[in-house]
């Protein structure tokens, strides 16, 4: 079955650029082979954002070594890996051996990335019909490889694998704190990220975001007021309201109920879908290579530091969810529109990776930059217009509210952290 992903990737429009000189996928293809494995494996938001900056990462620096117009890591990271391209006296295709890196990267690293040798080997068998010089080819590969496994090597000293050590989550006694929610009550997902290394910000810490709301169930205070919008968002729901809540939903494993019997439904987590439109807009524009490697390495970078950055906040302020507090306090048989994701609140982790991923995006490709969103065709849900980056980013946050899953001020504050971590980043690259 994954063979006839990587076909039917193979299949679709390659840039002018790679047709010409002969190489059978684009960075966007081999990405989207990567999705759909983390899709497979429900990686939760966080990790994803961490194994697609891996996965860019070794593409990444073969583009710095052949284009001096593109900072090197070392120069760009404030934690900086340091990898080098194999000593070869044969000539090798850095477009080629960028592509393989991001395949051969997601292999070693994804959970199930043993399903990516079926991608990898259609593309052997393309590059071998693509007119390029096999010996070329051949090197590219092995470099390709190598620079895979030094990306691996460094990403093991970044605190992932500690994290099955450090102390799991235990819900909190208070009505403040948040607490697993419906229908399937699951543990807290990653209460420990904060403790993995970022890439570009020199802690987690370092956005920390204004303290949330004063918990209260006074019904003349500010945080009942919050709750009570929520509540009455859906009554009713617009149409237009629930399209874009569910536009944006970008839950990695939702679960529906009939009877006694649980349906779980995979779809692409936030992060991917920024990586999506990161795509996208590459394709809009014609974007050579180069450029196409640096804008999706740095969205991914970007994501990354971002979940790192709210995953820090979240289980600080540790609180409660509007499904949990409505229905103890305002309407017993209320529902929101999507599923509550399983941990805190606040910020809402959508509009930090929103915000942070347009500010890149609009440096990238500039204020302004229209484009049609499809990244959701995929699950039946029709394409959506927008104005720029930052009108999509604005939508994605108030999605959070029209679904019944984040307040207003979880939504302001996280659009207010996310810019300011997308500004930093392109600080750093522009500097």
């Amino acid at each position: 079955m994954r063979v006839l992903v990587i076909i039917a990737l193979l299949s679709m429009g390659v840039s002018a650029e790679a047709q010409k000189k002969g190489n059978p996928l684009t960075v966007q293809q081999a990405t989207l082979a990567i999705s759909k494995v983390m899709m497979h494996d429900v990686v939760n938001p966080p990790a994803a954002s961490r194994f697609y900056s891996y996965s860019l990462m070794g593409a990444y620096h073969l583009v710095t070594v052949k284009n001096k117009s593109y900072k090197p890591l070392e120069q760009l990271l404030t934690n900086r890996p340091t990898l080098s391209v194999l000593a070869t006296k044969q000539k090798y295709d850095y477009e080629v051996a960028a592509v393989y890196c991001i395949l051969e990267s997601g292999r070693l690293l994804l959970p199930s990335g043993f399903s990516l040798e079926e991608d990898i080997a259609a593309y052997e068998q393309a590059l071998k019909k693509s007119g390029l010089n096999q010996e070329t080819v051949k090197t590219s590969i092995e470099v390709a490889k190598d620079l895979a496994k030094q990306v691996v090597v460094w990403s093991r000293g970044d605190g992932y694998f500690k994290l099955s050590t450090l102390r799991r989550y235990t819900p909190v006694k208070g009505d403040q704190y948040w607490y697993p929610t419906p229908p399937a009550y699951m543990e807290a997902v990653e209460p420990n990220w904060r403790t993995i290394r970022t890439l570009f910000l020199d802690s987690a810490q370092q956005y920390k975001p204004v303290p949330p709301t004063p918990f209260s169930k006074d019904t003349t205070s500010k945080f009942f007021e919050m709750a009570k919008e929520v509540y009455q968002l859906t009554k009713p729901m617009t149409e237009e309201h629930a399209a874009i809540a569910a536009f944006w939903d970008c839950n990695p494993f939702a679960i529906a109920t009939s009877g006694h019997m649980m349906l779980g439904f995979k779809k692409f987590s936030p992060g991917t879908h920024w990586i999506n439109i990161t795509g996208i807009a590459c394709n809009k524009v014609k974007a050579n290579f180069d450029k196409t490697v640096f804008a999706h390495f740095m969205v991914a970078a970007t994501l990354r530091d971002a979940f790192i950055s709210c995953w820090d906040e979240k289980y600080r302020s540790n609180r409660v969810r509007p499904e949990t507090f409505i229905i103890k306090n305002i309407d017993p048989k209320w529902e929101p529109l999507l599923q509550t994701p399983p941990f805190p609140e606040y910020t809402s982790g959508h509009s930090v990776i929103s915000s942070a991923s347009a500010e890149v995006l609009t440096y990238i490709f500039g204020d302004n930059f229209s484009f049609t969103d499809d990244s959701e065709m995929m699950f039946e849900l029709p394409a959506r217009n927008f104005k720029s980056f930052r009108a999509a980013a604005q939508e994605a946050s108030v999605s959070r509210i029209y679904g019944g899953i984040h307040y207003r001020d979880a939504v302001d504050a996280g659009v207010e952290q996310g810019k300011k971590i997308g500004e930093y980043v392109v600080r750093r690259i522009s500097n």
